[in-house]
């Protein structure tokens, strides 16, 4: 057995680079959709009708598996704790674009990888060396710089957004740590199920949390249509701008996991996420034409070196995976290239895994 990585066909690589510039380019249109809508509908609307179409588009597949008899023991109580943390990120993420301009919640939502290496050190043993090295922790401190530069300069044009600074910059952080204890939860609870099924689970929850919320706390309607129903101020948009609302669904949720999953198969997680530390840039620029809303020369500094640091910090770990794949793929005798790399996965986890014909 070789100890290096296996090359990645061509053809791999093409989908992989296709589908991860479309996860790209999707994911950076949602914070623009958002903020459009800011002036249309509440946030709690927003996110009712978006999750809740969404949970609908990934209901077949479950129904799909579950006619088949293939659908996972335990995954709906496996999916408890990652749909609930899940529900809390979406709340504060898209609230923070009420207060906020979409390139500023972008940057600060770079924070999560911050988060992400103190839950995998308190969570995970085997991260620790990772996460200790020196590379990593520059990175990590290149990253809470820059983000610190981005979220606390000032704003040149634009909606005037200072007065909402105070409530957007922490909403926009604490969105970054509710997204990364997702991503923890995903993998401690998440483990044994094809990803794809334990997605479509999750987002039923979010999706019902998400409209439970919109009935509770969503604005009704002006004219008392709906019997005053909450969440109803969606259907007096423009059915040009109610499509819009449906398709950020589509393309942010529905559509953007599916291709981040193609991606991830094809060229690696490394590669992937790296990709996607371009959305900010992507958001701030295009944010300029739609909004007038134009980040200061510090911000931009600031933006730059936060996305080096989480570069940095994301090769760092992609180093370490491929000595660890290396070391497991040479060795004679001991855990295989796969329990290597993750070793602190449960076994009970392992052997829960879905069905073949589920994945």
């Amino acid at each position: 057995m070789s100890a290096g990585p296996r090359p990645v066909p061509h053809q791999s690589a093409l989908r992989g680079t296709i589908t991860v510039v479309m996860t790209l380019v999707g994911w950076s249109s949602v914070p623009l959709f958002l903020y459009h809508f800011r002036d249309q509908i509440d946030f709690w609307t927003s996110n009712g009708w978006r999750y809740g179409f969404s949970a609908l588009l990934w209901l077949p597949v479950l129904l799909a598996v579950l006619v088949r008899g293939r659908l996972p023991r335990g995954l709906w109580v496996a999916s408890i704790v990652p749909s609930a943390v899940n529900a809390a990120g979406q709340v504060c993420f898209t609230w923070a674009h009420y207060c906020i301009n979409p390139g500023m919640v972008t940057f600060g939502l770079r924070t999560q990888l911050v988060f992400v290496a103190i839950g995998a050190w308190l969570l995970f043993p085997s991260e620790r060396a990772v996460i200790r090295t020196r590379g990593y922790l520059l990175g990590m401190a290149a990253l809470l710089v820059g983000t610190t530069l981005v979220l606390l300069s000032g704003i040149d044009g634009g909606p005037a957004e200072g007065e909402n600074r105070l409530l957007g910059v922490p909403l926009a952080i604490l969105s970054g740590l509710l997204f990364a204890g997702y991503g923890l939860s995903v993998r401690r609870f998440m483990s044994g199920f094809h990803p794809v099924i334990a997605f479509a689970a999750i987002c039923q929850y979010t999706g019902g949390a998400m409209v439970a919320l919109m009935f509770l706390f969503g604005d009704a309607c002006a004219d008392g249509a709906f019997l005053g129903l909450r969440g109803m101020t969606a259907l007096e948009m423009s059915t040009e701008q109610f499509l819009y609302l449906l398709l950020s669904a589509v393309i942010g949720i529905a559509l953007g996991h599916v291709f981040y999953y193609i991606a991830i198969a094809n060229l690696g997680v490394a590669v992937a996420a790296g990709v996607l530390q371009l959305q900010p840039f992507l958001v701030a620029l295009a944010q300029i034409p739609l909004f007038g809303a134009v980040l200061a020369p510090t911000q931009w500094a600031g933006g730059c070196l936060a996305v080096l640091g989480a570069l940095a910090m994301l090769e760092m770990q992609r180093r370490v995976s491929a000595r660890r794949s290396a070391a497991g793929a040479s060795a004679q005798a001991g855990p295989s290239g796969a329990e290597a790399i993750a070793p602190e996965e449960p076994r009970r986890a392992r052997s829960r895994r879905a069905p073949r014909d589920a994945r």
